[in-house]
């Protein structure tokens, strides 16, 4: 008597697993007859199930072992011997090999007509692991794939004669860069597809002695992506940058700023790029503006968010709820004044009052706000922009930037009328602003009467938390740091080596480091008197400031962060 073999359903085992109930079972059968939809990617996308959960259940009824790629690094020598863009196209993670057989992770493994194709593509026999989709695209998006598609691209482009195409709106992705016949219009896109996949801020393209150098800025250091290129074709890559900015490509002995926008995938991504003559050509910078990604990460912003110590956070929080006057934000180019600034409106903002912002671009859009981008080539300038604001009964008013006298004289003068006025302005420190400001032709009394407050900002990057491993330090580095041997040789600091999930840097993300000078009537009056330096600092201190190297050191004994980065950010004291 023979017996027919059933193979159970992902339903049954997700039940036997204890992932899903039978009501619920019945509710995805149900649901099924109306969608083109799978079982398990309902279950996942009804919130029923994790797609981990599911990747278990797949294995189970297949037979397959499951694979657990939350740790998984890639191996650089396997990774050599694939095409390139392979595991993009066939969403598989090469995971080992045992003799001549590949050992590969994939989420569906229903789909043998791909597995076969990719089986006669790689010319070897493959052994199948089940992980989840999810796990799969972290681990696409943190490796070597899109970095591996450039580095190709720029042996091959060394090698081969440059043709110059021209095209509208960009759609980026893997597929595009490798069927695109020209080696300029491969490189610029997965110079561009990398620097998102690495979360870079900006990339420059340098001309210099040795070549084309391309850089990313990652938490706010610079870092080669590639080799340099030969520098005959520097020349052809600007002007594909050009080409996609609307510049004028025969000009290249005077600076030019332009703009281009890419849609990748369903999200649509702003760039802004800088074209600069150099000794050796011509220089770009691209600033990526990944307003997505911005508002992502602006969701629910507070200012704890952004990594500001509690005590600061208290003393700044009293100042921008004050009815009237001057709320400062002080700092170099890309230390996050903007940010803050957003948070501070995103918490003092009830509906109950006029707010209107005016900035260089929007960069995020914020709920209940009006705001107003500015235009220099229509004529709508910082200055021609804030007057108009006065006329449309703000409470409350951002300016993204003070860059000019007329600016400045209009965001006094608001600030002394009765509004509040939220601010940016390129100086170093809390007092360097006085002195930016008198040489902009500020009357100083009218300028410290409205100031409320000046906050200084750095960003420092924070160690990466999955690698990061307590470290003793010398007492010579302890020296170099400024800190006394006696009292921190047994103090705790922590150094990370690097991984897959900091893209080997040893840093992700950033944290806020500042130091707020509160204006009471004592600093007014010693600020107007033009008191030196060095006892307005003694009276700041006394009045509760603490300075920008206490803020990073405090962050450093925290374990948030090291001794080589906050010196890189900070004088040492």
């Amino acid at each position: 008597m023979s017996h027919q073999y059933r193979r159970k359903t992902i339903g049954e085992i997700l039940i036997e697993q204890g992932s899903l109930v039978a009501a619920e079972l019945a509710f995805v059968l149900d649901k099924q007859t109306t969608t083109p939809l799978r079982f398990g990617r309902i279950c996942v996308l009804d919130g029923l199930v994790s797609d981990e959960a599911v990747a278990r259940a797949l294995a189970t009824q297949f037979g397959y072992d499951y694979a657990e790629l939350s740790d998984f690094t890639m191996d650089e020598e396997l990774l050599a011997e694939l095409p390139p863009d392979t595991m993009y196209r066939y969403r598989f993670i090469p995971m080992g090999r045992v003799d001549d057989t590949l050992v590969i992770a994939i989420a569906d493994p229903t789909d043998v007509v791909r597995l076969d194709d990719l089986e006669i593509l790689l010319d070897r026999p493959l052994t199948i692991r089940i992980a989840s989709e999810s796990a799969i695209e972290t681990v696409l998006k943190k490796g070597e794939g899109t970095s591996r598609v450039l580095k190709d691209v720029s042996e091959d482009f060394m090698l081969q004669l440059v043709t110059e195409t021209e095209k509208g709106e960009e759609i980026l992705s893997v597929e595009k860069i490798s069927e695109d016949t020209s080696p300029i219009i491969k490189l610029v896109n997965s110079t561009i597809m990398d620097a998102l996949t690495r979360r870079a801020s900006d990339i420059h393209i340098e001309a210099a002695m040795d070549g084309v150098n391309i850089k990313y800025r990652i938490d706010g250091v610079l870092y080669k992506a590639t080799d340099p290129l030969d520098s005959h074709f520097q020349g052809p890559i600007i002007s594909r940058l050009k080409v996609m900015s609307e510049l004028d490509i025969s000009e290249r002995r005077i600076p030019q700023d332009g703009r281009f926008k890419v849609r990748l995938k369903d999200k649509a991504i702003d760039f802004r790029v800088s074209i600069m003559p150099s000794a050796f050509g011509e220089d770009a910078v691209i600033r990526i503006l990944d307003k997505e990604s911005i508002a992502n990460n602006l969701k629910g912003l507070t200012l704890e968010i952004l990594g500001i110590s509690d005590r600061e956070i208290s003393r700044l929080r009293k100042k921008i709820r004050e009815p009237y006057g001057m709320v400062l934000v002080t700092g170099p180019t890309g230390s996050g004044k903007t940010t803050t600034l957003y948070a501070a409106l995103s918490e003092i903002h009830s509906g109950e009052e006029k707010v209107i912002t005016i900035e260089d671009p929007v960069e995020y859009l914020l709920k209940g706000i009006v705001q107003i981008p500015v235009n220099e080539k229509k004529g709508l300038t910082f200055a021609r922009g804030l007057r108009s604001i006065l006329r449309h009964d703000p409470d409350k008013i951002m300016v993204g930037e003070i860059r000019d006298p007329e600016t400045a004289q209009i965001a006094v003068q608001s600030a002394l009328t009765g509004h509040l006025v939220f601010t940016t302005v390129h100086a170093n420190n809390i007092f360097d602003v006085i002195g930016r400001f008198i040489h902009m032709g500020i009357d100083p009394y009218n300028f410290v009467s409205c100031l409320n407050c000046v906050l200084a900002q750095r960003l420092v990057r924070k160690l990466c938390v999955k690698c990061k491993r307590p470290v003793q330090h010398s007492d010579e580095i302890l020296m170099a740091s400024g800190l006394d041997p006696e009292l921190h040789r047994h103090k705790q600091f922590f150094e990370s080596r690097g991984c897959t999930e900091c893209n080997g840097t040893g840093y992700r993300g950033r944290s806020a480091i500042v130091e707020l000078l509160d204006l009471n009537d004592e600093m007014r009056e010693l600020l107007s008197a033009k008191t030196p330096i060095a006892r307005l600092k003694e009276a700041a201190r006394e009045a509760g400031t603490r300075f920008l190297r206490e803020s990073a050191l405090e962050k450093v004994f925290e374990g948030d962060t090291t001794l080589k980065e906050i010196n890189r950010v900070t004088f040492v004291e």
